[in-house]
């Protein structure tokens, strides 16, 4: 697949901070001539269409593929079996279909179930390493992919020009592509993004049900915007992810309270020094981890 890369049409199935963003890159970079949105809410498929994310609106997603060129599911990954029963009777053999979910091991299992073989070796599942707590079409921003990885997790059939037209459209949103299995993904994201994300939703439960919590609030400052900033993403595509990756996220979760047991156990010690050398361990390990993080190559 020589010279520029150009997407007759792309169709983005949940025009939302991933797929609009994913949809304003490529017309950004004049990579795709046209893109149909498709989505539950005609607020949101018209709030993007003003905005110019996509150019057509359609509540159909069986017909909106049947000449599809390239098809994002940017959906909770909850509705992706919904979703692929949905287009796969429809999709033409050309057809690249590809998703922007935060787990892999379900998706390809969902991709599995619906794709006929032919089909599937077309399916190439992606995870973009990027994102804020917003949603909806108005969040999305042609840079949100900028210097960011893309994970891919092709499987042993997966065709090569499907791979290759996938590579490419990220590469031209200005993403940097990994290729990973899709089990070590599931255990990577379940430490260091599901974790997250249910700690902070758990920290601001936890602060919110205090009797004084409009008082306590009142004078929080930026350690805890910092900490909960993330608490303001979508609940429904969180509580899918936590879901669908609960084996291991429980896993984490295990290695967190362990975590947290040896905090509270210095404390009601009354340790100094043994937290102090918890602290110290933490600073240090953080230190080194945005060092790696900044030498990492870029673009």
């Amino acid at each position: 697949m020589a010279g520029k890369l150009k997407i007759g049409k792309l169709v983005v199935i949940g025009v939302g901070l991933i797929g609009a963003s994913f949809a304003l890159a490529l017309k950004r970079a004049r990579a795709v001539r046209h893109v149909v949105g498709v989505g539950r809410t005609r607020r949101n498929l018209s709030a993007a269409r003003r905005l110019k994310v996509i150019d057509e609106i359609q509540s159909d997603a069986g017909r909106a593929v049947r000449d599809a060129d390239l098809v994002l599911l940017a959906t909770p990954v909850g509705q992706m079996a919904a979703v692929m029963a949905a287009i796969a009777p429809h999709l033409p053999p050309h057809a690249v279909v590809t998703d922007g979910g935060s787990t892999k091991r379900d998706v390809l299992a969902c991709a599995r179930r619906f794709f006929p073989d032919a089909r599937f070796r077309r399916f190439v599942p992606a995870h973009p390493i990027s994102g804020t707590e917003k949603s909806g079409a108005a969040a999305g921003f042609p840079e949100l992919y900028r210097d960011r990885c893309v994970i891919l997790t092709p499987q042993p059939e997966t065709d090569a020009d499907a791979l290759r037209l996938v590579k490419r459209a990220w590469t031209a949103c200005g993403a940097r592509v990994v290729t990973l299995d899709a089990e070590e993904h599931d255990g990577i994201f379940a430490a260091v993004s599901h974790l997250p994300h249910v700690v902070a939703f758990a920290l601001v439960n936890s602060l919110a049900r205090r009797r004084d919590a409009g008082r306590v609030l009142g004078f929080s400052g930026g350690g805890l915007q910092d900490t909960v900033r993330i608490a303001g993403s979508s609940p429904e595509m969180w509580a899918d992810i936590c879901v669908a990756n609960r084996d291991v996220l429980l896993g984490a979760l295990d290695d967190y309270e362990d975590a947290l047991e040896e905090a509270r156990a210095a404390i009601e010690q009354g340790d100094a020094e043994a937290l102090k050398q918890l602290f110290e361990s933490a600073r240090t390990a953080r230190e080194k981890w945005l060092l790696k993080k900044s030498a990492e190559p870029r673009g």
